[in-house]
C-alpha cells in the first residue's frame, strides 16, 4: 500500500463536500476519481497530497513515496529557460553522473573490489533512472506536447499560462513520483497530444490518480474508478463504461437489497410488538431487539439525477444552403490555413487539426471577430447564426445571472427565465449571483442557456464542452442531437466529436472535408482509405481561365441574366401561392412551399454572386 486515505470529511463554512471518503493507491494502478463539478475530486486530490487538511479522517503514506501533484509545480524564476527548468526533473540523474565521474576517477587509482561494487552500483542506479536517455526523453516528452525545438530555449515568460501549464505537466512527468495526482490533464491539448498522454499514462510504471471529464480518455487508461457523489466514495472496477453499467446495476442490486431489509425489519418488529409483554416469550423478544440494534442497516442508495436539460431549436427553418467558404485564408500576422468548404441544413460538421493552426480562428472569422486575409465566404437566406466562444468560461461581468438572461429574451416573464435557468442548474438564490463570482462550469451553462434562447438555426460552436462535467456533456450532447438545424464545432472531446459530427472539416496546409463520421474518418485514416469528399454542389460559375474568351464570357454573362429573371418569375409565383387555399389551409403544404421559396432565393443568391464576378472580369478585359 502506498497511500491511503480513511473516512475523509471535509467542509467549507456550512457546505459539506467529503463526508466520508476513502481511496487506497497500490503499485501501479490507475485510478480516476469521478462525480459532477464540486462533488470533492480536486479537494480529495490535494487532501493525498497533502497540501490540504482534512476537517476528520486519515492519511498514511509509505516512507519514501514520492507524490507529484501538477498544481504544486511553481515556477521560482520564469526568466529561466524551459530546458533549464525541465533539466530539474532530472537532478537526481544529474547527481549520479557526477557521482559516476568521480568514482571513475577513483577507479584509476584504486580498483579495489569495494570502490568497483560502488561504482557498479551507482551505474545501476543511473541506468535504472534512464540516465543515458534522459535528454533525449526530456526532447521527447515536450515535443509530444506541441512544442518546438527552439521552444527550449525560450525564458519561461514567453510563455502563455495555458503554454506554461503544459510546459509544468511536462516537468511532472519527467520527474516521474511514485504518485502522480493529474487533474484535468487533457486541457489545453490537441488530439494527437490527448492520444500521446494516453499511452504514456497507460505504461507510466507508477500510480496515477486522475480527474478528467474526457470520457474517451477515461475508457483507454485507467482501470479503477472513484466515485464521489452525496460526499462519500464508491469504488467500481474497470474503465468508464464499465463503471457506467456497473454503477447502474448495482443501485438497483443496492434498492432490491434494501427493500428485504425493510421487510425483513417489519416482520422482526412485529415479532417483538407481538410477544415482548408475554412472560415465556421475552427472551425471544429481546433476543429480536438486540438484533435489529447490531444489524447494519443498508441505505437505499439514489444516484445523483439532477442534470441539465436543454432544448435547441429554430426560430425559422432557412435555406437549404447554409454556408459557401471559397478558398478563405485565415490568421493574423500570418496565414495559418485556407479553406474551402459547403454547409448543408442539418449538417454538423466537425473542424480538427493540430492546436495552432486556425481552427478557432475560423470561427472568429465567420462571426467577423478576426478579418479575414483573402478568400470570402457568405452565408443562406434566412440563416441565423449563433455562437458559444470557448473564452465564455472567462467572461467578466457585475450582473447576476437572472438579468444576463433577461437581456438576451426582454420579452419573457420571470417565471419563464427562472424555468430556463432551473434547467441549466441555477435555482433559488443561485439566480442572483454575480457573473464574476461563478466557475468556469457555471459560466459556460450561462453560455449555452442564452444560446438556446435565441433559437439560431446555424450554431458556431468553439469548445463548448469545456469546463463542463461528465453528466452535462452527456446532456449537452442529447439536447444537440434533437437540434433541427446545423452545426460547426470545435471541439477536442474525442467522444464529443464521435457522437456529433456527420462530417468533417481536416484544417492545415492542404485542408480537406470527408463526408463521414468522426469515428469513420479516425477508422479509414488509419487504415489509409480516407478520401477527400467531392463537392456536393456543382458550383453554378465557370473557372475564369474558360473565359479568357470575352465572346464566351459575355455570353455566359447574357445567360445569368436570363436565368435570374426565370428565377424571379418563379419566386414571384411561389410567393403567389400562398393566398391559395390549398396552401394556407395545409399546414404541411405550406410547409414544403416555404422550402421552396427559401431554395429559390438560395439559386437567385448564387446566381447574382456569379453575375457581379463575371461583370468585373468583362469589364476589366474592355
Amino acid at each position: 500500500m502506498k497511500l491511503q486515505v480513511s473516512n475523509i470529511k471535509k467542509s467549507y463554512g456550512a457546505q459539506d463536500v467529503l463526508e466520508k471518503a476513502s481511496l487506497s493507491i497500490r503499485d501501479k494502478e490507475k485510478i480516476a476519481l469521478v462525480g459532477k463539478n464540486g462533488c470533492g475530486k480536486t479537494t480529495l486530490l490535494k487532501i493525498i497530497c497533502d497540501k490540504e487538511q482534512p476537517d476528520q479522517g486519515s492519511r498514511v503514506v509509505q516512507n519514501g513515496v514520492r507524490i507529484g501533484y501538477l498544481a504544486q509545480i511553481t515556477f521560482s524564476n520564469t526568466e529561466h529557460t524551459v530546458y533549464q527548468e525541465l533539466s530539474d526533473a532530472f537532478a537526481r540523474v544529474k547527481e549520479l553522473e557526477t557521482k559516476l565521474h568521480e568514482q571513475a576517477s577513483i577507479l584509476e587509482t584504486d580498483a579495489s573490489e569495494k570502490q568497483m561494487e560502488r561504482y557498479a552500483r551507482l551505474q545501476s542506479e543511473f541506468e535504472a533512472l534512464n540516465g543515458y536517455q534522459y535528454e533525449v526523453e526530456l526532447k521527447n516528452v515536450f515535443f509530444h506536447f506541441g512544442f518546438e525545438e527552439d521552444d527550449l530555449y525560450k525564458t519561461l515568460d514567453e510563455f502563455s499560462s495555458g503554454q506554461r501549464t503544459r510546459i509544468a505537466l511536462v516537468k511532472l512527468l519527467l520527474s516521474k513520483p511514485d504518485v502522480l495526482l493529474l487533474d484535468e490533464p487533457t486541457n489545453h491539448l490537441d488530439i494527437e497530444s490527448i492520444e500521446w498522454l494516453e499511452n504514456y499514462v497507460r505504461h507510466y510504471p507508477s500510480a496515477i490518480v486522475l480527474v478528467s471529464h474526457d470520457r474517451m480518455f477515461l475508457d483507454h487508461v485507467v482501470d479503477e474508478i472513484i466515485e464521489i457523489e452525496y460526499g462519500v466514495t464508491t469504488r467500481y472496477v474497470g474503465n468508464y463504461s464499465h463503471y457506467v453499467k456497473a454503477k447502474e446495476e448495482f443501485i438497483k442490486k443496492n434498492h432490491e437489497a434494501f427493500l428485504r431489509q425493510q421487510a425483513q425489519i417489519q416482520r422482526l418488529e412485529e415479532l417483538i410488538e407481538k410477544f415482548r409483554y408475554k412472560k415465556n416469550k421475552a427472551a425471544f423478544a429481546q433476543s429480536k431487539i438486540k438484533y435489529l440494534e447490531r444489524m447494519d442497516r443498508i441505505q437505499d442508495r439514489k444516484a445523483d439525477t439532477s442534470s441539465m436539460h436543454a432544448t435547441f431549436q429554430c426560430a425559422r427553418k432557412g435555406g437549404k444552403q447554409v454556408l459557401e467558404v471559397e478558398d478563405l485564408k485565415i490568421g493574423y500576422d500570418k496565414p495559418l490555413s485556407t479553406v474551402s468548404f459547403s454547409l448543408i441544413k442539418g449538417q454538423r460538421m466537425a473542424v480538427v487539426g493540430p492546436n495552432g493552426i486556425g481552427k478557432s480562428t475560423l470561427i472568429k472569422t465567420l462571426m467577423h471577430k478576426v478579418p479575414a486575409l483573402s478568400g470570402q465566404f457568405h452565408f443562406g437566406h434566412q440563416i441565423d447564426v449563433g455562437y458559444f466562444d470557448q473564452d465564455s468560461a472567462h467572461r467578466k461581468s457585475d450582473k447576476t445571472v437572472i438579468d444576463t438572461l433577461w437581456d438576451v429574451s426582454p420579452d419573457l416573464t420571470q417565471t419563464q427565465i427562472r424555468n430556463t435557468l432551473a434547467s441549466f442548474l441555477f435555482t433559488q438564490e443561485e439566480v442572483f449571483k454575480e457573473i464574476n463570482t461563478l466557475s468556469g462550469g457555471e459560466k459556460v451553462r450561462l453560455a449555452l442557456a442564452e444560446l438556446m434562447l435565441m433559437e439560431d438555426n446555424l450554431l458556431l460552436l468553439d469548445e463548448p464542452t469545456n469546463h463542463l462535467d461528465i453528466p452535462t456533456k452527456e446532456a449537452l450532447e442529447k439536447a444537440l442531437e434533437k437540434y433541427d438545424g446545423t452545426i460547426l464545432f470545435v471541439s477536442h472531446d474525442r467522444m464529443f466529436l464521435s457522437k456529433m459530427a456527420n462530417r468533417v472539416l481536416e484544417m492545415g496546409q492542404d485542408s480537406k472535408v470527408y463526408d463521414c463520421t468522426y469515428t469513420e474518418y479516425i477508422e479509414k485514416k488509419e487504415a489509409g482509405t480516407l478520401l477527400e469528399a467531392q463537392p456536393q454542389i456543382e458550383k453554378s460559375n465557370v473557372s475564369v481561365q474558360s473565359f479568357k474568351d470575352r465572346k464566351a464570357l459575355k455570353n455566359r454573362v447574357d445567360r445569368l441574366e436570363q436565368l435570374l429573371e426565370a428565377a424571379q418569375e418563379d419566386l414571384e409565383a411561389l410567393r403567389e401561392l400562398r393566398y391559395e387555399p390549398e396552401y394556407y389551409q395545409d399546414y404541411q403544404k405550406m410547409e414544403e412551399l416555404d422550402q421552396q421559396i427559401d431554395d429559390k432565393h438560395n439559386e437567385i443568391a448564387h446566381y447574382t454572386q456569379e453575375w457581379e464576378e463575371k461583370m468585373e472580369l468583362l469589364e476589366s478585359m474592355s
